[in-house]
Parts: structure tokens; sequence; C-alpha cells
């Protein structure tokens, strides 16, 4: 994924017109890509690289792979599957402590699917590091890098989403029944505990369970009686914002590693030197200014300056930070959402100057 400069902004770099519109490989594999997990990954990571990391002419539609191999693809990882022993780990360098912290699932027997998984999980990793580095020191250019950069790293995660969808459904969908997904019992037990009496059967237990979980996701703004798009939407906003030692589907995969190597360091405040406790900001209109992350500042950037492209800029970065997990009441969000609902192009420099969220 190529930037370069254009009137002091980094934005995502677009080939000539003329790019290749799909991808194969030059030549077939030498061996059955389905015999190791190396196979298999030397296989499948070119598709994986043009997808992702690839220049595009759309950033919001990522470039695709040729038919044969794009079922080549399909084909390998199944036969890679179905021919691995369920509970037995396969074949990786180190262990998984020493791994990722990703691999280590409550240091149970590994399941089919876990080597895999875990390879998509340092790609992400190196894919949304290379994108920080890449990251502009001027705060008036952080969020036309920013905004453009997700889009293309977006589609490129639904892309493979779709691609790999059978470790989702073999792989993410057993680990999520056996209690290894983003929210799991250890996690509300000592809620439900306090709701359970004696003798409560064992599907009023499963009923307050599930009560529990409807609350978790009302926190991303589902209701009930809402669509199944906007559960959807809320589940996977959850699935982004867990652990990163929680199973989840590939698409909140990728997006919890953009969150996690690119949105947090960008929204942490850097602390002040000395063991002087830092004076609290004074109230502007009754709330308090953003605290001085590079983001929090880029947004404040872009909100009180005259660009004509703040609005697509500011709804852009308002559904990075929900799709990969920034909780609805952050500061940051809720400065983002209110100078969209007012709409007018006028009033966001009003609201800029209070400073607050």
């Amino acid at each position: 994924m190529h930037m370069t400069e254009d009137k002091g902004k980094r934005v995502a770099h677009a080939p000539a017109s003329g790019a290749i519109s799909s991808f194969t490989l030059a030549a077939g594999p030498s061996t059955n890509p389905a015999t190791s997990i190396t196979t298999l990954w030397n296989y499948i990571q070119p598709a994986l690289d043009h997808i992702v990391r690839s220049s595009t002419n759309n950033i919001s539609k990522a470039p695709a792979i040729d038919v044969q191999y794009h079922m080549g693809i399909h084909t390998a990882v199944y036969n890679y599957f179905t021919s691995q022993p369920e509970n037995v780990a396969p074949t990786r360098s180190g262990p998984p402590s020493q791994k990722s912290p990703s691999s280590r699932v409550d240091n149970e027997k590994w399941m089919s699917g876990m080597d895999i998984y875990e390879r998509l999980d340092d790609y992400y990793t190196s894919v949304a590091r290379e994108l920080f580095l890449g990251t502009p020191m001027d705060d008036s250019a952080l969020v036309h890098y920013l905004v453009p950069c997700f889009h293309r790293y977006s589609a490129g995660a639904q892309s493979v989403n779709r691609l790999l969808n059978y470790v989702n459904r073999h792989f993410v969908k057993r680990a999520v029944d056996e209690d290894k997904g983003w929210l799991r019992l250890n996690d509300v037990l000592d809620v439900v505990a306090k709701m359970i009496k004696d003798g409560d059967a064992r599907d009023q237990i499963s009923l307050k369970l599930k009560q529990r979980r409807a609350e978790e996701l009302k926190r991303w703004g589902y209701e009930e009686g809402d669509s199944r798009e906007v559960l959807a939407r809320a589940e996977a906003s959850a699935e982004a914002a867990s652990e990163v030692d929680r199973v989840v589907p590939l698409s909140s995969l990728a997006y919890r590693r953009f969150r996690v190597e690119v949105l947090d360091p960008l929204l942490t405040v850097p602390k002040g030197k000395g063991k002087k406790r830092p004076k609290k900001p004074s109230q502007v209109n009754g709330e308090r200014p953003l605290p001085k992350g590079r983001l929090a500042r880029a947004v404040k950037w872009l909100l009180e300056s005259e660009d004509e492209e703040r609005r697509g800029l500011a709804e852009g970065l308002a559904a990075a930070l929900r799709v990969c997990g920034i909780r609805v009441d952050h500061p940051l969000r809720r400065r983002l959402d209110k100078f969209l609902l007012m709409g007018s192009p006028t009033s966001g420099s009003a609201d800029a100057s209070g400073g607050g969220p």
C-alpha cells in the first residue's frame, strides 16, 4: 500500500489505469499446498499481499485474484483442515506461550486451524505496523493519511474474510462454541452468579447469560428489536474491541489489529515528565478539552479548519473508530459524532472551539 505526497498531505497512491485487475501465481505450486502449514501459507500469502497490500485505483475495493487461484486456495484450505487430526498441535516454531498473545488460548489443547488463524493474526499485525510507521508527524496531515489507509485496509480485510471463509466456518465457529470467543463465561460469571438462585434450571441460567450478552451488545449500539444488520455491526465492534487472545472472525481479527497497532498508539496521551500531577484543564462551555493524544490533536485541527474534505474525513474516521472497537463513550468518538450530528458546515468550527467531546 504505497503513499505519496499531495499538496502537503499524504494520500493513498493509485497505480496507472493500465494496472492488472486480477492476480495469479506465475506458476502453480510444486507440491500439494495442503501438506503442511508452511506449504499452505507459502501458497496463499502472495494472494494476501495482492489483496491487502498492492496499490489500487479504488481504495474501497480490494484488487481481485485470478478465479483459478481463488478456487485453488479454497480447495487447499479445505484439504488442509480435513487432513488435520483434532486437538493436535500442527507444526510451528516455538510453543504458543512464546508467540503472540493470541496464541495463548488458556493453555488448552490446540484445535485444528489455530496455526493458520495465528499466521493471519501475525500477517495483519505486520500490515498494520507498516501503516503506523507511515503516519505523518504533521497533525494536519494525519487524518488525511489515516482515513484512506483504513478504507484500503478494510477492503482487503473483507476480501480475505470471504476468501478464507472456511477458516471462520471450521475453526472460529468451533472455538466460539468452546467458550474461546469475544465474550466468555468467565467474563460474566460473577454477574450471572448473583442473579442465579438455588434451584434455577439450566435453561434459566442460559437465558440469563443471553441477557448479559445483550447488555454487552447494547454498549455497541444494539437495542432489542433492532435489525440483524444492527446486531451484526454491534457484535463485530465488540469482537474488534476484545483482547487479542479471544478468537473472532477473520474480518474482526483484522480490525482488532488495526486498533491495537494503529489507533491505540495514536489515541494514547503522552505521559508528562516528572512526578508532578498535571492540573486538570479548565472547562469550556461546561466541557473539558480532549486529551492531547496525536489523533485528538489531529481531529481538533481538522474540525477547526476550513478544509473542504473535513466532513467526509470525519465520517470516515468515525466509522473506523466504530468498526475497530473504540467504545461509543470515548471522548474522540463523542466529539466526531457531535460534529456530524450538527450537520451544518459552518457549525463545525463553533463545536471545535468548545474543545470538548
